[in-house]
């Protein structure tokens, strides 16, 4: 009995556990969901509910027929999304501990909506980082931080969305992740992969005959060297436009 209960826990067979709260870490039921929600006691991820404000929504105006129209450009709201991103991405990651993702779900539900959630590479930077935004604010608001129970956005995320296919659209229950810039995603996550390749010790065959590419050549070096001296004008610049404050 309890094999089978272990492996029903958090699948549609699992009565008493809610499924959607173990998968995507939040129900539109809310506190008032028939079955239980298991709030984790540690967790490499955390979620920063509804801090995302996009100006799409806060500041959308009604059509004659009704409907909610933004009076912004894609390029101005994917600016305002970038600069947001940023400012969270940087400032966590400096502060708490190295990042190993961050999502932005861009659902209209109220259980998702602006929900940011950052996976960091170690478990141990993520209740530090809850305690402490939870003293802090964002943009004039207050920041509510919880750790949250996923681990696998893949499975946290809606398939047809990704296709482009959801009938539901942002009223759907799983995430519909809002995407960064590319230039964004090879500043934040591009450093990584640089690192990783400066860092990579000298295979034995270079080292011994002294030919071919070594990865502490002269080039990589000086690469490496330009590299945190941009990311070091970028942190100053972060530092001058953040909005993340106590």
């Amino acid at each position: 009995m309890a094999e089978y209960l272990a492996s029903i826990f958090g699948t549609e067979k699992d009565k008493v556990n809610c499924t959607f709260y173990f998968k995507i870490g939040a129900c539109r039921h809310g506190d008032t969901c028939t079955r239980i929600h298991n709030r984790p006691t540690f967790s490499q991820t955390i979620v920063l509910v509804n801090m995302y404000k996009s100006p799409a929504v806060t500041n959308a105006i009604l059509d004659p027929a009704g409907l909610g129209i933004s009076p912004y450009s894609d390029n101005q709201l994917q600016d305002n999304f970038d600069t947001f991103f940023e400012d969270v991405f940087v400032e966590i990651e400096e502060e708490y501990g190295e990042i190993d993702e961050m999502n932005v779900c861009d659902n209209l539900g109220d259980h998702l909506m602006g929900n940011v959630y950052i996976k960091f590479v170690k478990e141990v930077s993520s209740k530090p980082c809850v305690q402490a935004l939870n003293n802090r604010w964002y943009n004039g608001a207050p920041i509510r931080a919880e750790l949250s129970p996923v681990t696998d956005f893949r499975e946290a995320c809606c398939r047809q969305y990704e296709m482009g296919e959801c009938s539901r659209a942002g009223f759907c229950n799983f995430m519909h992740l809002k995407p960064i810039s590319k230039k964004l995603r090879r500043t934040l996550y591009g450093r990584k992969f640089n690192n990783a390749i400066v860092e990579k010790p000298l295979s034995p065959a270079a080292d011994s005959s002294g030919s071919g590419s070594s990865d502490s050549s002269p080039e990589r070096r000086k690469k490496h060297k330009k590299h945190k001296k941009k990311k070091k004008k970028h942190k100053a610049n972060h530092k001058l436009s953040g909005r993340l404050y106590m």
